[in-house]
């Protein structure tokens, strides 16, 4: 039986339908992750969740409790939003208590309650300052820590570091995986960044068009994409459509063939391969982009552009544009999607 279950959740606005019949369910203390582009209803789904938008249709439930009416306060759900929300006249351990104070809790407990989460979220010496005294990634540890600091039963996290800059955002998101892990607390966290979805979650849900198109395990929705959708929006996949599977690898499909970058090889001259690996294809290389410890190159085979991502091991490595290569496909990692 599952900790968190939504089924048949629908919401509309007038003529246009946000999401329709959302069916799913969390264990308790899973980290799960509503990945999809921006307008497939993912935070429309989670302020449902949290009772903040009323669902039009279906029911949520929670250890076995019927909250699709509740109101917002009595669900035991915590939610840090995007733009942070915090009280601008209101200090660091203000803003943290504020919950505490919506519900009556006696000045003793918000003390302490206050002092364990700013040493949570590693903000210790801060209770005085006020948010514009704080950086970004300080102001979304006090939203943090706001939600934490009323022992929610569900943790909702709203894009919460996509104001932020790539270095800190790193950061915040092992922060944040770090706290949840240690709390055991079940969370739901929406995203666009297939990068940020991977890294912390325990499963992904895939959604598109106001559907789950796919759920699985970080490694399961990365390495078996479902449907073409799904292999376009988890990053670089080769998707080759039935005409150049054929011309390419001689085989007869109806849907596109999905490749991923790291699964083509460069093979080396007096190097031995199995033979999954395929025979080898000549291509040219026309550009090539530098990853950090990956080089992306962009190859042209029989007409059709390929991106082989290979490990950077060496400035004397780089192939330059013009450059004649052969490649080996690894046929167990190639999936066909519709």
């Amino acid at each position: 039986m599952f900790y968190v279950e939504v089924s048949g959740l629908t919401k509309r606005y007038d003529a246009t339908t946000v999401f329709e019949d959302i069916q799913l369910g969390l264990k308790k203390g899973e980290f799960a992750t509503l990945l999809g582009p921006s307008g497939c209803g993912k935070s429309t789904l989670l302020r449902c969740l949290a009772g903040l938008t009323a669902a039009d249709h279906g029911q949520i439930r929670v250890e076995g409790q019927d909250i699709t009416h509740l109101a917002p306060q009595k669900r035991g759900i915590g939610m840090v939003f995007q733009s942070y929300a915090l009280f601008p006249n209101m200090t660091v351990a203000e803003n943290i208590a504020f919950g505490l104070k919506m519900q009556r809790r006696q000045p003793e407990e918000m003390v302490r309650r206050v002092t364990e989460a700013i040493r949570l979220v590693e903000l210790s010496n801060k209770e005085h300052h006020y948010p514009h005294e704080l950086s970004g990634g300080q102001r979304q540890r006090v939203a943090l820590a706001r939600a934490l600091v009323v022992e929610p039963r569900i943790l909702l996290l709203d894009e919460p570091l996509s104001a932020l800059d790539a270095r800190i955002r790193r950061s915040l998101r092992e922060e944040i995986r770090d706290i949840q892990s240690r709390l055991g607390l079940t969370t739901v966290f929406v995203t666009h960044d297939q990068e940020e979805a991977l890294t912390l979650s325990d499963r992904i849900f895939v959604m598109n068009q106001g559907r789950i198109v796919q759920e699985g395990s970080a490694e399961t929705v990365y390495t078996q994409p479902a449907t073409e959708f799904v292999a376009r929006f988890m990053g670089s996949y080769n998707l080759l459509a039935p005409a150049e599977a054929k011309r390419l690898l001689g085989l007869e499909l109806k849907g596109h063939l999905a490749i991923r970058p790291e699964s083509i090889h460069l093979s080396e001259p007096g190097h031995s391969y199995p033979a999954h690996l395929g025979v080898p294809l000549t291509a040219t290389i026309r550009q090539h982009q530098l990853l950090g410890n990956i080089i992306r190159y962009h190859v042209e085979a029989q007409g059709t552009t390929l991106l082989i991502d290979h490990l950077n091991r060496s400035a004397d490595d780089l192939l330059p544009s013009g450059a004649q290569i052969a490649l080996l496909i690894d046929r167990q990692q190639m999936r066909e999607v519709h």
